[in-house]
């Protein structure tokens, strides 16, 4: 019998035209949008479909964006598919898998990660902060580098992505110093990431008492089914717990690692990635072979991913 988890995608994940046939073919997808549009006072639907791409990178217009897609893509998968025992999402699909479990309404979550993109964009001026994928090298070294090339300033992972890929933020110059030291280290490639602010780090602190004040007017049901938290790795059902667990996200690394070894430790045996692209289905391939993945983005791909659970 296959035990179901449903992940949500984070920023990188989003292209023009996302969503758009869900809207157009199904009155779920469409109530999201416009739940959405209502609660931002702002066409964020029209960006999603037409765009143009460079309003829809800005963080503060990306964080929305992707959570309404996913909660469109959830909307209309779980009228058709099987439920899910755990949910799980990266970094800001952290989000959109607590709209899933119904711990946060949809509105209030959408308003949320839009303050908590903007006060990202905000926190570090346009150049101070940067961000790279190094491939190739496990999380301890990469962690090392980092360590080694601080230098009195930040720099550290903020994604363990998979045992080959780790991402790390910081000032910029440390950025790079530590890159140097993961290519020398034995690291297959470092690509900086073309990012507005640099997420999960102690730079992003000044977030926090920010977003507190946000979250604090959401508000927090207990969650239908556990939420697998970014910070800890582990199945979280608490409601009082979700807070905090939220905001100490803003700059601690996300394990994405250790989420899906945790799905995998409660008996997860098909993940379904819920929103635009398929970045998460490709690292959990690369962190397990136990557990199938698949992804639901647009109508096509809904087909295809519930005649494959139908048959498993």
């Amino acid at each position: 019998m296959a035990k179901v988890a449903f992940v949500f995608p984070g920023q990188g994940s989003q292209a023009v035209g996302m969503g758009k046939d869900l809207y157009e073919q199904f009155p779920e997808a469409r109530a999201v949008f416009d739940a959405v549009d209502d609660a931002l006072h702002e066409k964020l639907s029209t960006s999603c479909f037409e765009g143009p791409e460079e309003a829809l990178k800005l963080t503060a217009n990306t964080q929305p964006a992707i959570l309404t897609v996913s909660a469109a893509v959830h909307a209309v998968f779980q009228k058709r598919g099987p439920a899910p025992a755990f949910v799980a999402g990266h970094s800001l699909g952290e989000y959109s898998a607590l709209v899933a479990a119904g711990a946060m309404d949809l509105q209030d979550a959408a308003r949320a990660v839009r303050a908590r993109g903007t006060f990202m964009q905000e926190a570090v001026p346009v150049g101070t902060g940067g961000m790279a994928v190094i491939l190739g090298l496990t999380p301890d070294a990469v962690k090392a580098a980092c360590d080694a090339a601080a230098e009195g300033q930040v720099v550290s992972p903020a994604n363990y992505n998979s045992p080959e890929q780790t991402v790390i933020a910081g000032h910029a110059a440390a950025v790079e110093r530590a890159g140097a030291r993961c290519k020398e280290a034995g690291a297959k490639r470092v690509m900086p990431l073309p990012v507005s602010a640099p997420f999960h780090c102690a730079l992003m602190d000044p977030v926090k008492p920010r977003l507190a004040e946000v979250l604090a007017g959401v508000r927090i049901n207990a969650p239908s089914v556990p939420v697998v938290s970014n910070v800890e790795a582990r199945p979280n059902a608490d409601a009082s717990r979700i807070v905090p667990l939220l905001l100490d996200q803003v700059s601690a690394p996300v394990r994405w690692i250790e989420c899906v070894e945790s799905l995998k430790a409660n008996g997860v045996t098909h993940v379904v990635e819920l929103g635009p692209g398929k970045v998460l289905g490709g690292l959990i391939k690369r962190i397990t072979k136990d557990i199938e993945s698949f992804n639901v983005e647009n109508a096509a791909t809904l087909e295809k991913v519930l005649a494959a659970l139908g048959a498993a």
